[in-house]
């Protein structure tokens, strides 16, 4: 029997500075991949291990975000623990922090130190603004950058008759600058690969919220008047609601015919998708009237069957428990001293990489002699 394949990372070394949320995330995608990620803590920990919920007094927010990583505790105000951390860093592959630009510097552990004792290094950097620029310096975390990058202003211009923009509770720039920092500290190993050389990556928080506004940035520099956009917005079915994407001319044919609509396909209001825009919210009407009344389930199996995209609004608790995730393996199992719990694992999938093992979750400072005593 031929042996089973090393995850795609397997062999690479990473040592994390990282605290909250982007940084995490982004090291434990590269733990998740096979790579061995040291988290280098201070003695108070990670913020987030005293985060909600709380298990036993171990946080699963903390577990979601580290699982798979080894845990030193390091007092880097100290020149001891600073000279053990050089040594780690070394010998490492990479390095990922996100701290406020200088703050590494401080330390003594900015990308020209490292990179003087390791010239091969990739040393990603996650920051507010990135490591240059007027703003570079501000604090910042993910709902200042929500705002400051015109992200919660598109939504709430999306929104009918909201005269605010709405309130943070989901971090997006945080999840997403942690994919970005993954997707970068690749790019960085291959290029590695390539030309044999280390490299100081600069991720902002800023750049990865204004990625996400596509259309918005275009229509932004358009001049005149504003083109319009095709929004799509719930339709009350009963005590729910459902969301309808009928985006292709076979989407809205189909779906004319599944509402007994014929009549909507020679309409010359909605006859191609060009015109659909310019007649969008007539469009929208039309759907909500239709779906008024219904039940959202049945709404929902009633469409897919015919291949309509639409989907009921479900809760989190909803989407957890849906058969397709077990299918797939999306949640991955983590365990610590209060037990065991699921986390979304990768938002790709690997044959390489893919897991079934409970990924454990390192107490603070769980891991310092059998990493220290390397070097």
């Amino acid at each position: 029997m031929n042996p089973a394949p090393a995850a795609p990372l397997a062999g690479i070394t990473v040592v994390d500075f990282t605290i909250m949320i982007a940084g995490p995330y982004g090291a434990r995608l590269l733990a998740d991949a096979g790579a061995e990620v040291i988290k280098i803590e201070s003695p108070e920990g990670d913020p987030m291990r005293k985060r909600t919920p709380i298990r036993n007094g171990l946080s699963s927010y903390f577990g979601a975000l580290n699982a798979g990583k080894k845990s030193v505790m390091l007092d880097l105000k100290q020149a001891a623990p600073r000279k053990q951390a050089l040594d780690l860093i070394a010998e490492a592959d990479v390095v990922i922090e996100n701290f406020r630009p200088g703050v590494m510097k401080k330390l003594g552990l900015d990308y020209e130190t490292c990179a003087a004792v390791n010239p091969r290094l990739i040393y990603c950097s996650i920051s507010g603004y990135g490591q240059t620029g007027p703003k570079s310096g501000h604090p910042a975390y993910a709902p200042i950058l929500h705002a400051v990058s015109g992200y919660d202003t598109a939504n709430m211009q999306y929104q009918r008759a909201a005269d605010a923009p709405a309130s943070t509770g989901t971090f997006v720039a945080d999840v997403m600058a942690g994919q970005v920092a993954y997707g970068a500290v690749v790019t960085g190993l291959i290029g590695r690969a390539t030309h044999g050389r280390g490299d100081h990556l600069d991720v902002a928080l800023l750049d990865t919220m204004l990625s996400t506004l596509v259309y918005e940035t275009q229509a932004a520099q358009a001049g005149g008047p504003k083109p319009g956009k095709t929004v799509y917005r719930p339709a009350r079915a009963g005590e729910e609601f459902v969301i309808i994407a009928a985006i292709t001319d076979r989407n809205f044919q189909t779906l004319a015919e599944a509402m007994n609509r014929p009549e909507l396909l020679t309409d010359q209001r909605f006859s191609t998708m060009s015109c659909r825009e310019q007649h969008w919210e007539e469009w929208q009407e039309i759907i909500a009237a239709w779906v008024s009344g219904q039940d959202a389930a049945d709404v929902e199996k009633y469409l897919l069957a015919r291949g309509v995209p639409c989907s009921r609004f479900r809760t989190v608790e909803e989407a957890l428990r849906d058969e397709h995730l077990a299918a797939r393996g999306s949640l991955q199992t983590a365990r610590d001293a209060a037990g065991s719990y699921q986390y979304v694992g990768a938002p790709f999938q690997s044959q390489l990489s893919r897991s079934s093992a409970v990924v454990p979750v390192a107490e603070l400072g769980a891991d310092n002699e059998a990493v220290l005593s390397r070097v």
